[in-house]
């Protein structure tokens, strides 16, 4: 794209920021990935990162927000300063994560959105040595997109369109950049809004830069291309399928803390104000909403492996919520800090879902990735899954089913779940059947797990079949597990604000010869 020699807009972030972060970042901390670093008086770009998280947020710059939310002039001051120490500590070592496309994007749309608070007040020799950062990055970043997979290739597409509006860098590269941008949004948004990777927390972060980017092209009176147009108007009815009445997202797929005001922002530019999605076939999710409940599915196979990094073996999973109250959910995705524990939040039995011989339905790469496949990538786990659709005045029913234990064990999950009108009787059965092309059959122990949210009170009912449940607002509901006995084990809560947090789930186990059938319901039955 060549070498601009100047910025014509700013885009704006529409990201939330605290000020009172500035005066943390002045003092010498600096708090990423769950780390929090003092370089008492050191530049940050000299400190040895404590992780690559906390490397990638600090060379990522999205924490000048903080400082230009700050609007003081000692700010803008520490803005200019850092960005001149990160230029002066690349000119002598380049890290292996500025050559990260993801990180490189994130700069690159930190530096064009901030460049108000960062150039205020700079002479002229400062201005050329930032408008030289940004063309090498844009170079950097362009080269490194052939390699790069996943959502960090449209990120990096999002930031060379940006970059192409922001800085003079004439209509060829303009409409290559467009192109691009196109192309990549073509290759990972679905039809019905949902990204390739299915982790909910992907369509926020996404919408996030989409948007501000919308805003660019209009700003520099120049037309949108269509796919960025159709892709946000998708991709915002698909947040609101994913979300509970709390504001927070659905824990699918690599999906963990929700960010509340994050989620707030991105439906505060939906023009319809709509309803949700209910139906999201491409993406794999279902949505059952009445009165004040909701219940959200995950009704779909796994990415494709390049796209799986962050997945999880949830197939056929389901979390309820009524009103603001979480009920049942699944147990989230860890925080960088707790990477130890990544992989068993992926696997099955940390979802609301039957689990076949305490088995996960798919099969993850090492950690350490192996040959040609990338780290945590799934290698093998349902090919076939089905979800049926009937709504009427009574109610909704979806009827699913997969077959990601029919290799192993000639045997296919399906699944039944109903919510009537009211929205205060949830029932469903789960069922285990021969799978069409099985040799043989494999008899094994199933799981039938609830996991609870660590606000809900559960304790024992009249038999050993129910079980009672008390969200904190004293609503309360009765657990029924069809003749079964219904257990109450531990559990774990990763997508707590505060950390990981203990909680506990409800499990009905059997023998899953062909044909086993377990009927269950949740009933709201008042006040506790």
């Amino acid at each position: 794209m060549g070498r601009p020699d100047r910025l014509v807009i700013a885009p704006q972030d529409i990201r939330t920021a605290d000020p009172t972060r500035a005066e943390d970042i002045y003092a010498g901390y600096f708090a990423f990935g769950g780390r929090i670093v003092n370089t008492q008086g050191r530049s940050p770009f000299d400190i040895h990162p404590p992780s690559q998280a906390w490397e990638q947020a600090l060379a990522g710059f999205g924490w000048l927000r903080h400082l230009r939310a700050a609007d003081t002039a000692l700010a803008r001051v520490n803005a200019r300063a850092l960005v001149d120490d990160y230029l002066s500590a690349r000119a002598r070592f380049v890290s292996p994560v500025d050559k990260d496309p993801a990180t490189i994007a994130r700069r690159i749309l930190s530096w064009l959105s901030q460049s108000p608070i960062v150039l205020e007040g700079a002479d002229a020799l400062f201005y050329r040595r930032f408008m030289r950062g940004l063309a090498r990055d844009a170079a950097r970043l362009q080269q490194a997109l052939a390699g790069a997979t996943g959502v960090a290739r449209l990120t990096g597409a999002i930031a060379l369109a940006e970059y192409s509006l922001c800085a003079n860098v004439g209509a060829r590269a303009q409409a290559r950049a467009t192109a691009q941008l196109s192309a990549e949004i073509g290759a990972q948004i679905l039809p019905d809004g949902g990204h390739v990777g299915r982790n909910p927390q992907t369509l926020v972060d996404l919408l996030l830069d989409l948007l501000p980017l919308r805003q660019a092209y209009a700003a520099r009176s120049t037309a949108a291309p269509p796919a960025l147009i159709g892709a946000i108007d998708r991709m915002l009815p698909m947040v609101r399928l994913l979300r509970h009445g709390d504001g927070s997202l659905g824990l699918f797929n690599g999906m963990g803390v929700t960010a509340p005001d994050r989620v707030a922002t991105v439906l505060a530019y939906d023009d319809t104000r709509g309803q949700p999605l209910v139906n999201a076939p491409q993406a794999g999710y279902q949505r059952l909403q009445a009165g004040d409940a909701v219940v959200i599915l995950d009704a779909g196979p796994p990415p494709p492996p390049i796209h799986s990094g962050e997945a999880h073996a949830g197939c056929l999973s389901m979390e309820f919520s009524a009103g603001a109250e979480r009920v049942i959910v699944n147990c989230g995705a860890p925080t960088p800090a707790r990477a130890a524990v990544r992989l068993a939040a992926r696997q099955t039995a940390a979802h609301s879902t039957l689990v076949l011989d305490d088995t996960s339905s798919c099969h993850f790469a090492p950690e350490a990735g192996i040959e040609r496949i990338a780290a945590g990538q799934i290698l093998a786990g349902p090919r076939r899954v089905t979800a049926t659709r009937t709504d009427g005045r009574e109610g909704s029913l979806i009827e699913l089913s997969h077959d990601g234990y029919a290799r192993r064990f000639g045997l296919v999950h399906e699944r039944r779940v109903a919510l009537d009108a009211t929205g205060k009787r949830l029932v469903g059965e789960d069922r285990i059947a021969a799978a069409r092309d099985a040799d043989a059959l494999f008899a094994r122990a199933f799981a039938l797990r609830f996991h609870l949210h660590p606000g809900v009170r559960v304790t024992s009912g009249e038999s050993q079949t129910e079980l009672r449940l008390e969200t904190p607002s004293g609503r309360a509901f009765l657990f029924e597990a069809g003749g079964r006995p219904a257990e109450i084990e531990e559990s774990v809560f990763f997508a707590s604000p505060d950390g990981a947090r203990a909680s506990q789930q409800i499990v009905v186990r059997g023998s899953a010869e062909e044909n086993a059938e377990t009927l269950w319901s949740i009933t709201e039955t008042g006040r506790a």
